[in-house]
């Protein structure tokens, strides 16, 4: 489907980036799609690490008594 490039200028979108088509009310509808839920995780993930504050919450997850268990 060609997208006139106004309505896309008018969405804020790009000839490379992708839009989210669905129909609602019985009309076609194009939106920006919606953000990644992980956007931006990586970067602030290094940042933490940078910092050094990316020690285990939880310590090793190991006990001492599990030499015993079999299973």
């Amino acid at each position: 489907m060609i997208i006139p490039k106004p309505f896309l200028e008018q969405l804020g979108l790009d000839g490379e980036m992708e839009a989210e088509m669905i129909i609602e009310g019985g009309a076609l509808v194009l939106r920006r799609p919606a953000g990644s839920v992980r956007a931006g995780c990586a970067e602030a993930a290094k940042k933490i690490a940078e910092a050094g504050d990316d020690a285990l919450a939880m310590g090793e997850f190991g006990n001492a008594a599990d030499t015993e268990l079999s299973w």
